[in-house]
This record gives C-alpha cells, structure tokens and sequence, in this order.
C-alpha cells in the first residue's frame, strides 16, 4: 500500500520494465453499480483496488448489498438482495462523482431514491442535469431540497426515445442501466462511445439485458420489465492508465513495456500524443514505448503550431490533456494543448512553470508549451487524479528532489503507482505512512 500524505520523488531516472495495466477505473464504477440491477450474486475480476472503487463498494454496502472479497485483490462478488433505501452516507458520496451512476439503477429497481450531490475532481462546473433530464424522460421526476436529491417514478420507468443534450459518459451509463429494466424499447441518441461504456454494456448483456449499438452514439435498449440475473465479468485494462504510463515512459526515456493492450482502446492516445513525437511499438498484443526517444513536436502541414485537444471517444481523452502539457515540456517545438471540456484542468500549469517549463496559460482551456525545458524539482500538491499524475511524470523526468502532496488524489485512479513505479527504476519515498484507502 502506498502513503496517503505525501512523496519524496528523485528524478531523473530512466524507467524501463514492464507494467501490467490495471482494470479499468471508469468500467468498474459503473459496473459495481450495475450490480443493483439484480438480486443475484455477480462477480468481478481484473477490478482495480483503488480509493474511488472501495468508495463505490462501500455505497454499496450502505444500501444493504453484501460485498464480498476473493482471496485475489481484484476479484469480487456483489450480491444485492436486499436493498434498504436509507440515505447515502454523504461524506462517502462526496468523495467520488461516481455515486451519481448509483441514480438509475435504484430509481429503476425501487421506483425512489434519494442522494447526496456526487463530489470528484475539482476540475470545473460538471453539470448533472444530462443525468435528470435521462431519469425524467424514462419517466421518473427530479426535485433537490438544496442538500438531497430527490428522483422518483412511482408508476415506473417506461423505455422513450433519449436525446442527450451531450454525449456524457457518465449519463449514457445511467441511461443504459435504467432503461434495462424499464418497460419498452429506449434508443439512447448523441450517447457516449467510450471504451467504459462499451464493456458496461457487454456486462449488461451477460446478465440478460437486450442492449445493441455500444461504441455508436445510438445505443438501442429493450428493456426487460423485470431485474437481470447474476454473471461473472472481466473489466477491460484501463485505457487512461495506459496512456499516463506511454507519456511517462517517453519522458524518462526508458524501454516500457505493457502487455494485454487492445490496438483499438489506446489509438486515439497514440495518435495526440503522437503530435509531440511520441511513438510507440506493438508486438504480440505488448504495447512497447521505446527507449531513448527524441521527442519532437510535429508541426501542421501548413507549418502551423499542433493542436492536441480533447473530444469524445474515439478523440484524444480529457483525462489525458494533463499527461499531454507535460510530454510537450519535453519535446522540441512549440504546442497548443486545447482541453475543451473542462474549465478548471489547466490550473496545475504553474506548479509546471515553477519546474522551468516554458508556457503561456491562454486562458482556462488553453495552454501553449514551448520545449524542451529542463524541469527542476520542487513541491507541489496534486489538484486532482489526472493533474496529480502529470505532476508525478514531471518531477520524475526533473533533476533534483520534489515533494508532492495530497497524494490521495493520484492514488484514487493509479493502484499501488509507487512499488509499480519503483519497480522501473524510479525513486518514490512515501512520508506519510497509511494504508491507501484510509
């Protein structure tokens, strides 16, 4: 287990080896939530053992499911027989944006549910109304008192034609599990297409729902009226981790190699961090960054400065913008990294300017980098999951010792990242001692 304070980071070592990826943090939330859509055991492998996961399981657990642990670290069974809708612990709610999935799964199987607003990253206004006009149009009606909110369908849900103000991740999750159960036929319009979205449907269709169009922005629902029955299902690698590792690799220079990797879950990552020079290999389905890479930005073909900006799958992720200013620190040329989605992310820029990097914060969602900079180590505090990952790539390709605080945030979404790391070679001492999770 790693600290819950903070790390002392040595930089400047090269990292080489292999790491495994873990399950997918973004698949298994929504997953452990739809084990509300039955009252028979389901089990889950390759599911990350993270702060935000044990977080969900211990919602779970609040609502009266049992929750039991294998004997490997990433496998687990939910058994919610037994629901009991007391109100959400919100101090636990509050820690991760994910309770908000917990929505349509109860409103769908108990006909009420009331909640605490989700809290998460902040990282800008993340709207919640895509998830309550879903609910409302499958039937149900929305209030909040100003400290719960309130969704009912007392006659239940009925399956409708959805159109989604914004391709939400989280709300076409919530939007698929609801209308699972729901009477009649949904078809989900300008639905979400990520990776996540697509295994919680084929978990979805193991339990027995009719579900079609996952990976399309049309996803069809035949709702069965009634609760799934119980699987075992196997979370997909986390695409997200996957590509904080491959802008890591690259900036330490090192041979990295990551098995298990499907082509089609990391090419939009490739391609933008791509544009910085960045390449990788694949062999044998190993994903391999190679060592000693001479990073140089790749500029338009007009001549013009790259953009690398975030959009909906199958575009560059916004989880990834973060990772993305740091490689260009790295690379030689100028930049624009463009995060469109959310206004507060590119607010951990000046702890990179306090390392030496050379940049202009634009404005909220843009940032223009100039390299490469020499990055000097120096003590900072992690903001959220993402930036809190980039910061650690960036102190360990800095000269020098950095401190990084608040630690948790980057353990949330990364499992076990200090011995994984440290096993390549980095120097990560933790100074706080505290078993992750706390």
């Amino acid at each position: 287990m790693t600290s819950s304070g903070s790390w002392l980071v040595e930089g400047g070592n090269t990292l080489n080896g292999v790491l495994i990826p873990s399950g997918s943090k973004n698949a298994a939330l929504p997953i452990l939530a739809a084990t509300l859509l039955t009252d028979q055991p389901v089990t889950l492998h390759n599911c990350p053992d993270i702060r935000d996961v044990r977080a969900m399981m211990g919602l779970l657990q609040d609502l009266g499911a049992d929750v039991e642990k294998d004997s490997d670290p990433h496998s687990l069974t939910v058994t919610a027989s037994g629901i009991t809708l007391k109100n959400f612990d919100e101090s636990l709610s509050k820690t991760i944006r994910a309770s908000i999935l917990l929505a349509g799964p109860l409103v769908a199987r108990t006909g009420s549910v009331e909640l605490p607003p989700p809290g998460g990253d902040v990282i800008g206004r993340r709207r919640l109304d895509t998830h309550f006009l879903v609910l409302e149009m499958l039937g149900a009606q929305v209030s909040f008192n100003g400290r719960l909110i309130k969704v009912e369908a007392k006659n239940g849900l009925k399956g409708t034609n959805i159109y989604l103000d914004e391709p939400s991740v989280t709300a076409t999750e919530n939007a698929v599990m609801a209308a699972s159960i729901a009477r009649g036929t949904s078809v989900i319009h300008n639905a979400a297409c990520e990776p996540n979205v697509q295994d919680l449907v084929v978990m979805l269709r193991s339990m027995g729902a009719d579900i079609t169009g996952e990976g399309t922005n049309r996803i069809t629902v035949n709702g069965t009226g009634e609760l799934l029955h119980g699987t075992t299902h196997t979370i997909s690698p986390d695409h997200i981790e996957i590509g904080s590792f491959i802008g890591l690799a690259a900036c330490c220079r090192g041979r990295v190699e990551i098995p298990g990797v499907p082509e089609y879950i990391i090419r939009p990552t490739v391609t933008g961090l791509g544009r910085l020079g960045v390449e990788v290999q694949y062999k044998d389905n190993t994903l391999i960054v190679p060592a000693g890479q001479e990073l140089v930005v790749k500029p338009d073909r007009s001549g013009g400065i790259p953009s690398i900006y975030d959009s909906p799958w199958p575009g560059f992720s916004p989880d990834l913008t973060s990772t993305a200013v740091v490689v260009a620190t790295q690379a030689r040329g100028t930049s624009l990294i463009f995060e469109k989605m959310f206004e507060s992310r590119m607010f951990f820029v000046d702890k990179l300017s306090a390392m030496g990097a050379s940049l202009i914060l634009c404005d909220p969602h843009r940032v223009v980098v100039s390299g490469p900079s020499k990055l000097v180590g120096t003590e900072v505090s992690s903001p959220d999951i993402r930036a809190g990952m980039a910061l650690l790539t960036a102190a360990l390709c800095a000269t020098g010792e950095s401190i990084i605080h608040n630690v948790h945030q980057i353990e949330r979404g990364y499992e076990n990242i200090v011995p994984r790391l440290n096993n390549l070679g980095a120097r990560i001492t933790p100074l706080n001692t505290g078993e992750q999770g706390e």
